[in-house]
Parts: structure tokens; sequence; C-alpha cells
């Protein structure tokens, strides 16, 4: 029995995935897209209604506004515990920034949502990094590092390049930077790119030295107010099942302790029946 219990345990800890998940707030569909209470698109960056406003030069990301002034919660409350337990600005940051990095994986927003595009606000990130199971693309990241470092008393801005989105946090002096930037007519902005493992911060990828960028500096909160939904239009957005994969080499060292497991057990069986 215990040898039956060990096998379903272990092809339980290999072979399963983890049960798809609803993100918390409720949203409706129109038009084959899907917004949020506070109606703002979250399949599309683009238009009045774009979680970012994208224009062809400029643009206003007003998703970060979900988790700032009425609206601030879970992700604003921990940028204000890293201001709290690191008084040095330096060590702030980076702190912020690890923390970002290390516990949200890089994922495809078709991977995860089935849909080409998917933003997720902060307070929605930083509940799937509180499950152990935050997973996000670009504009997530930048989002999420942008409330913390606002919560955390820093000047910060969302950075856009082309197919590309980043934070950015002004920190003139940091001695680890690559390179300094200039925004706002101000040098001492670096870039925070935490979709890497082993980015650190002020880490710049080479194709933001070399395009165009556009920059929005989140100022004073904007008082965004949750709406009414459209009646009959309410859907629920469901993450993808990730299943948990298994490297060759485990594979192989599973088959050779699995096959004289099976054996025995077959052979155990056996004997009991002709007794």
């Amino acid at each position: 029995m215990k040898n039956k219990l060990g096998l379903l345990g272990l092809f339980c800890l290999i072979f399963c995935a983890i049960s798809s998940a609803a993100v918390c707030q409720p949203f409706y569909k129109s038009r084959a897209e899907i917004y949020d209470s506070w109606h703002i698109c979250r399949t599309r960056p683009q238009g009045i209604d774009g979680y970012f406003q994208l224009s062809e030069d400029k643009f206003h990301p007003l998703i970060v506004f979900e988790s700032l002034g009425r609206n601030a919660d879970i992700a604003y409350k921990l940028g204000e515990e890293f201001r709290a337990r690191y008084p040095d600005s330096y060590q702030r940051a980076e702190a912020i920034y690890n923390f970002v990095r290390d516990r949200v994986r890089y994922t495809h927003d078709r991977d995860q949502f089935g849909y080409a595009e998917f933003a997720q606000n902060a307070d929605e990130l930083v509940q799937e990094i509180n499950k152990g199971e935050a997973r996000g693309d670009c504009e997530d990241y930048a989002v999420l590092l942008t409330t913390m470092f606002k919560a955390a008393g820093y000047r910060t801005a969302i950075v856009l390049i082309p197919g590309h989105a980043a934070a950015l946090v002004f920190l003139p002096g940091y001695p680890k930077a690559r390179t300094f930037l200039t925004f706002s007519q101000e040098s001492g902005w670096i870039w925070a790119e935490a979709t890497g493992r082993r980015n650190p911060l002020g880490w710049v990828p080479q194709k933001a030295l070399q395009g165009q960028a556009i920059a929005f500096e989140i100022g004073r909160a904007e008082e965004l107010v949750r709406k009414p939904f459209p009646k009959g239009e309410i859907t629920e957005i469901q993450r993808k099942r990730r299943i948990i994969s298994i490297s060759p080499f485990f594979f192989i060292i599973f088959i050779m302790w699995i096959i004289p497991m099976i054996s025995r057990i077959f052979l155990v069986s056996f004997l009991r029946r002709g007794h």
C-alpha cells in the first residue's frame, strides 16, 4: 500500500498541472475586447480606452492609476513597506527591482490568457506573487515597478520603445548604472528591465539606445472611478494551465526507478492472490 501511495505521489509531482484560476476582479467583453471595472480595455494599448492610451507619438498609462490614489491597495502598500525597511535610496530601489524580477516569471499573454495582449494591473500581479504563481510580460513588469517605486518615494516613469515597455526610476548618482538617461531635460534616470532574471537594475537593452523612445512620468495620482458594467456582459478571465515539466535527466532516472517498483508491486499482488 505504501509503495502504491508513493507511486501515485510521484506521478502527481512530476506530471500534474496547476489548475487554472480566474483573475480576481470581474471584466466585461465588448466587440471582442476585454474591459475592467474602470472601463479600461485590457486587451489593447491603443485608443482613448486602451490601457496605455497609446497614439503615434505619445501615451498615457491609465492602468497604473488603478493602483494609486484612492485605488491604492496591496501593491502600493508593498512599496511603502520597502520605503520603511530600506532607508538608503539605492538599496531600496535595488530591493524593489529584485523583488519583482525574481518573483514574476516572464510569460507571453497568449500563453497565459489566450489573448495577444492582456495587461494586468499592479495589484493583480502582487496577488499572484503572494500565491507564488506570478507571470507576466513587459508591460506587467513595468506597471508593477512604477507603482512600487512611486509608493517608495521615487520619481518613476514608464518608457516605450517599439514592441516593448519598461520602467524608469530617477536615481542620479547610482554607482551601478550602465547608462544615465535624460528625460524631461533631466539626467539621472535609469532603466529598470526586470524581464530577464539576470538583469541588474540599470541594465539597458541595446535596442533601447538605438531607437526612438517615449516616456510618461507617473506624477500626481489620477483618481479613476469604477463604473457599472453593461448589463449581461460580465465575463471571467482564466489563466491557462501551466504544466510542470521534467528535465530529460530526471525523466530517465524516473524510468529507471519506476520499472523495478512496478515489477515488485505486481509480483507482490500475484503472490498474495496465489495464497
